[in-house]
């Protein structure tokens, strides 16, 4: 893909993450505030993102190749195992302290703000170390990314 298009792409994301508010970490510490002043916008924009994704994927996967690439690149795991529900719990757990997602994070880091930089700069050394030590210890070349798609695979193949 072209850098300038993936630099629009990820440009578009952040506008639409910006608008939406989610790169505010008290939307997102409301949203799971489940006892208190619970906001529940997130669920808004997760079910419009799910709703866009879910029509306009049953378009574009009855497209012979994307329209940046060569080929779609879909996951070929279903399967729930120990790494997938443990990863889950860590994302979970980071989304919870720190109030950003990866996204909505680096969205943010144009406003300069030191706690964002920190949290980036975890994040990212978070993903070194666990890419580092995942390579040693598994066979598989993605190191088993994108291990729970099962909407996506349904749709390609027409259920």
């Amino acid at each position: 893909m072209p850098i300038a298009l993936t630099f629009f792409w990820g440009f578009l994301f952040s506008i639409g993450v910006a608008v939406s508010g989610m790169t505010q970490p008290t939307k997102v510490v409301g949203f799971l505030n489940f006892l208190g002043d619970w906001d529940p916008s997130l669920v808004l924009v997760m079910g419009g993102a799910v709703t866009t994704y879910f029509i306009l994927s049953r378009f574009t996967l009855k497209r012979d190749k994307p329209i940046t690439g060569e080929k779609f690149q879909l996951p070929t795991r279903v399967d729930i195992d120990g790494r997938l529900i443990a990863g889950a719990a860590l994302f979970g757990i980071g989304w919870g302290m720190g109030g950003y997602c990866p996204g909505p994070a680096l969205a943010s880091l144009v406003t300069l703000d030191t706690n964002i930089m920190i949290f980036v700069l975890s994040m990212s050394m978070g993903m070194y170390v666990y890419g580092t030590l995942d390579s040693r210890f598994t066979s598989e070349p993605d190191g088993g990314a994108g291990a729970l798609e099962p909407p996506v695979i349904a749709i390609r193949q027409g259920i």
